[in-house]
């Protein structure tokens, strides 16, 4: 049985929008998708995509407070909402929401860390807090990895996010792949091999990367070289650049001696870096879903905005 709606929760990232209605139990009741990231709202209007994306949740339930995180609180988001200084939890970032105009939505800040080499976060702090709350064992300490386009690996203690690592793994994967020489390959009509081999590519790239201690600058045009000289298939020269550089960030996220306590995010993109985690010797290692949704709830409900606060 589910509950009355009391909640509209928002992933408003860059390239996307996921809106959710969740119950008075943080249970997702409807689910909502547009291509409607920060960097491509129509026309630029926040308010109009937020109205179209809430109005069939708001017209049966006038009174439902909503609220979002990600990139919409970026300087390219609705308006800015200023991050938080770690350490920082689910207590700081609720008292730190912005409003966006009129009021309608509030926007969870990100997370930064200060010092020789800053770093910042939106969104994955609010999957951080879900993660937690999900799995309070969690909250004393713990390593948390979120793959994704900026991958980041999170050092939690006593319920806050204290210090992180961003790697721009999915993103240099992107880059290279459709801007370089190494997938004008793959792109081949002829390219086309079994999820076998993929999967047999995959491996070999992070063991590549896994057995260089001096880094992928010397080892990533090998997506290339080996294709070249029939020792690879060119249709599986994107899964081993994959494992290349999903190798390279866990060989440096691993060299101070922690092992993650769990993995954070897409299903699927976490399988990947599962299959690379028992590659470096890693026994399994949980992955958490839907932290995000869950996070959302949690913050909102630390603000009062779900007609109950913890």
């Amino acid at each position: 049985m589910t509950g009355f709606p009391s909640l509209i929760a928002i992933d408003w990232g860059t390239t996307s929008l996921r809106a959710h209605l969740l119950d008075d139990t943080g249970q997702v009741l409807d689910s909502r998708t547009e291509p409607w990231g920060v960097m491509h709202v129509p026309n630029g209007d926040f308010g109009a995509a937020f109205d179209a994306v809430t109005a069939e949740w708001r017209r049966g339930h006038p009174d439902l407070s909503a609220i979002s995180a990600g990139m919409i609180g970026s300087t390219k988001g609705w308006v800015v909402a200023p991050y938080c200084p770690a350490p920082a939890g689910a207590s700081e970032l609720s008292a730190a929401l912005m409003r966006s105009p009129g009021g309608a939505l509030s926007i969870v800040p990100g997370i930064a860390t200060d010092g020789e080499r800053p770093d910042v976060m939106r969104g994955e702090e609010t999957q951080i807090v879900g993660a937690l709350d999900l799995f309070p064992a969690l909250s004393p300490r713990s390593l948390l990895v979120l793959p994704g386009t900026h991958s980041k690996w999170v050092e939690v203690r006593d319920d806050c996010i204290v210090d992180f690592t961003t790697y721009m793994t999915g993103e240099l994967f992107a880059v290279l792949a459709e801007h370089s020489i190494l997938g004008q390959l793959a792109a081949s009509p002829k390219a086309s091999v079994d999820s076998a081999a993929e999967a047999d590519a995959f491996t070999l790239g992070v063991t590549t990367a896994k057995n260089s201690p001096q880094g992928m600058a010397s080892t990533i045009f090998s997506a290339r070289a080996l294709v070249l000289t029939d020792h690879l298939a060119a249709g599986a020269s994107l899964a081993y650049l994959s494992g290349l550089l999903i190798g390279d960030e866990l060989r440096c996220g691993l060299s101070g001696g922690q092992r993650p306590d769990a993995l954070v995010g897409d299903a699927t993109l976490c399988a990947r870096y599962s299959a690379a985690l028992g590659i470096f010797g890693m026994g399994q290692v949980p992955v958490i879903d839907g932290a995000a949704e869950r996070g959302l709830w949690s913050i909102a409900r630390r603000a009062g905005l779900t007609g109950s606060s913890s």
